[in-house]
Order: structure tokens, then sequence, then C-alpha cells
């Protein structure tokens, strides 16, 4: 078996890749950045790559020179796990860079899809999960989100799909992990209420101490994802998980 985690080096990203290594499962991770303490922890387990997902032309080049087939060649059990993303742009339209708006969804929607099909193209007949952390933002609509949810929403949708396409060996769930103390969240709070309204209602969750930790979500997150019973719900909440 082995992983892929995207966005590994900060937040809940870098509480999956260690939940799983610490677990004995291999990791590649795929960020803009490296992980010195990942690599010093487990240098036997360890790989990753500096790639700009948001980079159409970056990913593209990525998957053209080979290295993810040499990755999973001979794995029996193919783990992924898309969980890099972006809030920005936040506000309405007008306050919306065009630009940004390109780069948030190649991040958040093109890059998971893309890497979907890829790890299934790369890894033969091994079985293989995919997870695409998601968001209650994907289910409902907030002001100043319009991209952020529309987003998250594609994932939920990409998920229903791959899944009634029934491809052998292949589970998929679009999972919303709850509310996460991460930098995320920092950003958020930092947002000015004209472009995000709803900023009182974070700013709140962060004072009250209802923010979960990233290496307690991950835990969680992890045992579903090892588990008999993944892919059952294929849009899921893993608050509301048995």
């Amino acid at each position: 078996m082995k992983a892929i985690v995207t966005g590994h080096t900060r937040g809940l990203g870098a509480a999956l890749a260690a939940n799983l290594l610490a677990r004995g499962v291999p990791v590649l991770g795929l960020a803009r950045t490296r992980s010195a303490d990942l690599a010093d922890a487990y240098p036997d387990l360890f790989e990753e790559v500096e790639l700009d997902l948001a980079d159409s032309v970056a990913l593209s080049r990525w998957f053209a020179d080979g290295m993810l087939g040499d990755y999973l060649d001979g794995t029996g059990a193919v783990l992924l796990l898309n969980n890099a993303g972006m809030v920005s742009p936040v506000g309405p339209l007008d306050a919306q860079d065009p630009q940004a708006v390109l780069r948030a969804v190649q991040l958040n929607v093109a890059a998971p899809m893309a890497l979907a099909a890829a790890v299934v193209r790369a890894s033969g007949g091994a079985q293989r999960r995919i997870l695409h952390i998601s968001s209650g933002a994907g289910r409902n609509a907030y002001p100043g989100w319009s991209v952020y949810c529309a987003t998250k929403a594609a994932l939920d949708h990409h998920a229903r799909a791959v899944a009634l396409d029934c491809e052998r060996g292949v589970r998929i769930c679009s999972l919303a992990p709850g509310v996460i103390d991460t930098d995320m969240q920092a950003e958020i709070r930092a947002t000015t209420e004209d472009r995000f309204p709803l900023r009182k209602r974070f700013v709140n969750l962060k004072e009250t101490g209802a923010l979960v930790e990233p290496d307690e979500c991950a835990e969680r997150l992890v045992d579903y994802l090892l588990g008999a019973g993944f892919g059952a719900e294929v849009v899921a909440d893993l608050r509301t998980l048995s």
C-alpha cells in the first residue's frame, strides 16, 4: 500500500501524511514546498515533490515525466488524498480577481480530478481509494464564498459520478471533515465582513474552542479511509459517520 497526499506541508494535509506514515504507510507528498519534519522523521517511507497544483502546465509536465507510474509500480493498494485547496478569492463578483478564480478552480477542482484519473490509470489492477477533502460549503451556499462553494460542490458531484461508473477496485468518497483549526481558518477570520458576512460565526468558533485539532481529525479520517466501510457513503461528513 502507498498513499499520495496533496498539500502535505501544513494543516490537515500535514496531519494526514504524518498519521499515515506513523502507521507504516509510504507517502508521496505533493505541494509547493517541502516538509523537513516528515523527511527527517520518516526517511524510508516519505517522498515529496515540489509542485504547484494550481499551475496546470506544471502538473501536466509532472504527469508526462512518468514519476507517478514509477512510484505506484508494483504496489497492491493506492490511497489518494486530495487535500490541497484554497478558500480565496472571497467576496462578491466585483471583488474577485478573475486570475484568482482560475487559480482556485485549478487547485480545488481540476487538480484533484486529474490526479484521480492519473492514479487509476497508473496503478493497474490495484485497489484504489480516492478521498476528496470537501466541505459543508459544497452543500450549502454562503455569501462571499461563491468560488469555494462551487469548487467543493464540484468535488462532491465528481465523486457521485465516479461511483456510478462502478470501476473495479475503485472506491471514492468526498468527505467534509468539519471545522479544523488550520491556517485556512485564520485566513477566514482575517477577512473583512464586507467580503464575508459570516466572519463572526468563524471567530466565535475559535473563541469558544469549537475548532477541531488537525491531528484529531486526521486520526478519524484515516481510520475511515482504511476501514471496510469507506466509500459506502459517497458524499459524507466525518462528524456524522458512525
